[in-house]
């Protein structure tokens, strides 16, 4: 099927496409992101102008095809140089590690991407509270699926489109229940869907005032606002304070030792203005954590009562 509209997009620098937005895809049956046999990336979005899939395919180093279909083609295309990390440069960048300044060398290509829709990263993220990734992933899926709309364009599998902020606030609780989506973070999906306007607004502010609005809002903490920040709104720094494991992995690879959320900030000040890229620096370096030997996070039924 002929594109509504093509973009051959040449980079300022290197990129690499499936590094730098493989961190929008929420996990392997994501209705929203797709790989094709050919190596394409396919994805699906709800731009104000109406739902878009998108097909982008690597052609050289610095250069992209985008192709797009759906009411929202026009929006899409004119946000995928951002998406792709137009905006994020690392001229210059250095850790003054060998190992993370080789993964940076090896890596140039891995950009911070910027998709400027905030409640299609900030959805999922609460749904990742608090809970295991494999949990999280099912309950989106579910919800995408059942509630989401038909993507437009010759998908290559079944794919849908996220549902808009009536369409989140309209799920009943059942449908939670059924998702196994406790209700806390389910209450918080729909407090924030009633002021998506005034959410969305955060891609257009600086990066600790959009923390702000975000962070405004009950339920959202500065974890969720930082794995937002790192899909939506292009920041190198974003760090998510809270995590269940990062501040063990970071400090095993730097380190060699446990730390809390506080000596993993520490650890990481020396880089500030740039600790989101650092620690995906150290996950591109293939530097272990910390040893699996301690408690895991346990998996919670919430359709069991």
């Amino acid at each position: 099927m002929t594109p509504d509209l093509v973009l051959d997009w040449r980079a300022p620098h290197e990129t690499h496409v499936a590094q730098t937005i493989g961190v929008l895809r929420r996990g392997p049956g994501d209705p929203t992101f797709a790989l094709g046999a050919d190596g394409a990336v396919w994805r699906t979005t709800l731009t104000p102008a109406g739902a878009a899939t998108v097909r982008i395919v690597q052609r050289a180093p610095d250069l992209v095809r985008v192709e797009a279909w759906g009411p929202g083609a026009e929006a899409a295309i004119a946000a995928a140089p951002s998406m792709l990390g137009e905006r994020d440069d690392t001229t210059g960048f250095r850790t003054g590690v060998e190992v993370l300044d080789d993964a940076h060398r090896r890596n140039p290509g891995l950009r911070v991407p910027r998709t400027a829709r905030v409640m299609e990263s900030l959805v999922p993220a609460i749904l990742e509270q608090k809970v295991i990734t494999l949990q999280a992933h099912a309950s989106w899926r579910r919800l995408v699926l059942r509630f989401g709309s038909a993507a437009p364009g010759p998908v290559p599998r079944p794919m849908r489109v996220v549902p808009s902020a009536s369409g989140w606030r309209a799920i009943p609780v059942w449908e939670w229940h059924r998702a196994g989506v406790d209700p806390k973070r389910a209450a918080t999906i729909q407090r924030v869907a009633a002021y998506a306007d005034r959410i969305e607004e955060a891609a257009d502010l600086p990066h600790a005032e959009a923390s702000a609005r975000l962070t405004y809002f009950a339920g959202i903490g500065a974890w969720t606002a930082a794995e937002v920040a790192q899909r939506a709104l292009g920041d190198p720094d974003a760090v998510s304070v809270g995590d269940y494991h990062l501040a063990g992995y970071v400090g095993h690879a730097l380190h060699g030792r446990d730390m809390n959320d506080a000596e993993m900030l520490e650890a990481l000040a020396p880089w500030a203005g740039q600790r989101y890229r650092v620690i995906r620096l150290i996950m591109a370096a293939g530097l272990r954590g910390r040893p699996r030997r301690g408690a895991r996070m346990a998996f919670v039924d919430h359709t069991a009562h």
